[in-house]
């Protein structure tokens, strides 16, 4: 099984392998294309859309095709003024070795923040005034009131990524699969591909976590996921509880998405210990689950939601701080709780039992969950050996056809009481 990441892995390399977004991606080139010429009036470009959507890679590939030299940068490296100039001030003024054209970029932009940032933006539109070679700046909200500054359409060229379609992702996700030698149904990946609405990052990434290390992925594979919550929204807040650097970034990941809690909990317990790789810090973090799931009892039991902020706590705030000496091991994917696909893939065996349940236990005056506990495996035994009593069982618990066939385990082991319950009808 390779361990690195798909989304790095089977990233594009030449700009006609990106995903969606055809005519910006054609305005592009054009523009950098210009620069083959002389320094266009449009000094920079300014790429704007929402994440997963090929910004970024744009660049990269663009940079691969034309034969430039990329000098990227994320909005965490150049938080200040002095950090701007160092960085692009001096590179926007000469070529890469060997007189190689360069272009540079500047990813995430919506990562400047406050005070501490103040005076990245005016640096950054100094230098693109005297830049002698292509700078990008990439954000996903370009009418954020900090960007301002570059929506001057004489100066840069303003280009609008949009979500590419489920068939665009699909045919991505395709090539993929085919790659890593997995067999998987058209079905299955297209489930995968409406299921993160034009995020292709998100794609890749369910693609690997549902697919990786098997032979083959089908329908069933990933149906179970159609009522879960967005596993982006899930990954980040995951990294932020099994990586959290403080009890107070744990918790308010939490607080800050729209996740189910028991969903939540499962995910968290299925995924530590892959990531916690020190045996005494693995034992902190499952007691601490041991207290958040104490605690979810009892918030079952009593409906007592005064107990919530503690399950929540242990399960966030204690799961981080249980991490002291585990150590980085390289890229460790999240997997999808086996617990909930199984509870899935379940439920209508699940209902169907409760629903006989419920039927024995109005008959002989006991709960529902007596009735599966003591009476089904009984039930089951008897629809097994006596079809005769079985089906006068049948027709005292009025159990329909389908909740026979539960119980004898099968269509052909029911027929024989089937045929008698008519007997006994007629």
């Amino acid at each position: 099984m390779d361990p690195a990441s798909w989304t790095s892995k089977h990233k594009p390399q030449s700009l006609k392998d990106v995903v969606g977004n055809d005519e910006v991606r054609t305005k592009f080139t054009q523009w950098l294309q210009s620069w083959k010429t002389g320094i266009p009036k449009q000094r920079a470009a300014f790429l704007h859309g929402p994440p997963g959507v090929g910004k970024t890679v744009t660049v990269e590939s663009s940079a691969n095709d034309f034969g430039f030299e990329l000098v990227e940068k994320n909005a965490s490296d150049y938080r200040t003024e002095e950090s701007i100039r160092r960085f692009a001030g001096l590179a926007s003024q000469y070529s890469g070795f060997f007189n190689k054209k360069r272009i540079i970029l500047l990813d995430e932009l919506d990562g400047v923040y406050g005070t501490v940032d103040r005076g990245a933006i005016p640096a950054i539109t100094r230098i693109i005034k005297d830049t002698r070679v292509p700078i990008v700046l990439t954000a996903n909200d370009y009418w954020d009131r900090r960007f301002t500054a570059f929506r001057d359409k004489k100066q840069y060229l303003i280009l609008e990524f949009k979500k590419p379609t489920a068939r665009e992702v699909l045919k991505h996700l395709t090539k993929i699969v085919r790659r890593e030698g997995i067999a998987a149904e058209e079905e299955a990946l297209r489930f995968i591909a409406n299921r993160n609405q034009g995020d292709v990052r998100a794609a890749v990434n369910d693609l690997q976590a549902l697919a990786q290390g098997k032979v083959k992925l089908t329908f069933e594979d990933v149906s179970w996921l159609a009522h879960r919550d967005r596993k982006d929204l899930i990954f980040s807040v995951l990294r932020q509880t099994v990586y959290g650097k403080s009890c107070e970034t744990a918790r308010r990941s939490i607080e800050a998405a729209d996740v189910d809690l028991d969903m939540f909990f499962e995910w968290i317990y299925e995924n530590a210990p892959h990531h916690f790789n020190d045996a005494s810090d693995l034992s902190k973090a499952m007691t601490a689950l041991a207290s958040a799931d104490t605690y979810r009892a009892r918030i079952q039991r009593t409906r007592n939601w005064k107990l919530l902020p503690y399950m929540i706590d242990h399960m966030t705030a204690g799961v981080a701080m249980a991490r002291e000496k585990s150590k980085p091991s390289g890229w460790v994917p999240f997997r999808f709780p086996q617990r909930m696909r199984m509870l899935s893939t379940t439920r209508g065996t699940r209902k169907t039992t409760k629903d006989i349940g419920s039927k024995i236990g109005r008959r002989l005056h006991i709960s529902s969950a007596g009735s599966q506990r003591d009476i089904l495996p009984y039930l089951r035994i008897i629809f097994e050996e006596n079809p005769r009593m079985a089906a006068g069982l049948a027709e005292g618990f009025r159990l329909n056809e389908d909740e026979v066939i539960f119980i004898a385990g099968g269509k052909r082991k029911a027929n024989p009481i089937l045929k008698a319950r008519n007997e006994r009808g007629s």
